[in-house]
């Protein structure tokens, strides 16, 4: 089954504050990511990261290039980095196979060159994955919850009570630039990233999941004094550039997962500000 693939192209701060709810969207929203049995891809030029879900139903799934790429196979010049966010269920790598449980996550180093997803025995299978390229080829390995960095932070009090579950990022796996995690909102709170921040060394990617059918998240972005927002429903996507905040209050508490592209691994470097100062 190919790839079905879509480029996004960078968009400048100067456009942006002219764009409408439409364009808002189409520039920065990521919907549909999970066709059965397909492999759906967003090519971005920011930093070139690819956002991407899988769904295997009925078989097994391979991850395929496709023409934007120009090489024989995904992995040829590209890091990945896969979070499963259905139920458990494995994949397969050059012959290896790994059980994911429910966000688990796996490396997949540059030069592989066979990926296969699978069903689940139990319920569906969904895996959600960026990819960036890669300059050196590091290793595969799968990485537990119980292995990844993981910090609490916030308060029920200001409504952003949350864990953070650093899962694929250099103090924990090798990577040459890709960086992802997955930060829970404890019941009760609503707000992700406060206070917002931006890093011009590297752009970002919110994946929102674990949200009732009925809610939403209204995610903020755009530069500190000129901000917009998206709804977002559940298991949807925000691209986020170097120049924009990137946060969200929910109408429920919710989990996303972050993933990080660019020239730095440091995951602190970033540019804070306060929320008094936001417009």
């Amino acid at each position: 089954m190919p790839v079905h693939s879509t480029t996004r192209h960078a968009v400048h701060p100067l456009d942006f504050k002219g764009y409408d709810t439409a364009k808002l969207r189409e520039h920065f929203l990521i919907e549909n990511l999970f066709v059965p049995g397909t492999v759906q891809a967003t090519y971005t030029l920011y930093d070139r990261l690819i956002v991407g879900g899988v769904n295997p139903v009925g078989g097994p799934v391979q991850l395929e290039t496709f023409p934007t790429l120009r090489s024989e196979n995904f992995l040829d010049r590209r890091e990945l980095g896969i979070i499963n966010v259905g139920h458990e269920a494995s994949v397969t790598v050059e012959g290896e196979t790994f059980t994911l449980a429910t966000k688990e996550a796996l490396y997949v180093g540059k030069g592989v060159k066979e990926v296969i997803f699978h069903p689940a025995k139990n319920g569906e299978a969904k895996f959600y994955f960026n990819s960036a390229p890669a300059h050196h080829a590091y290793p595969t390995k799968k990485v537990t919850l119980a292995e990844a960095e993981t910090v609490e932070l916030g308060s029920l009090e200001n409504s952003n009570h949350r864990t953070i579950r650093k899962v694929l990022i250099n103090s924990v796996v090798e990577t040459c630039q890709l960086q992802m995690g997955v930060t829970e909102l404890k019941a009760g709170s609503v707000w992700n990233t406060m206070p917002a921040h931006v890093h011009d060394r590297r752009m970002e990617a919110y994946f929102y999941f674990e949200l009732p059918e009925d809610q939403v998240v209204s995610h903020f972005l755009g530069e500190p004094q000129e901000t917009r927002h998206i709804w977002v429903k559940n298991n949807e996507a925000v691209l986020s550039p170097p120049w924009s905040i990137h946060s969200g209050a929910g109408t429920s508490s919710y989990t996303f997962i972050w993933g990080m592209a660019g020239e730095n691994l440091d995951y602190n470097d970033m540019d804070k500000f306060p929320i008094t100062d936001l417009k």
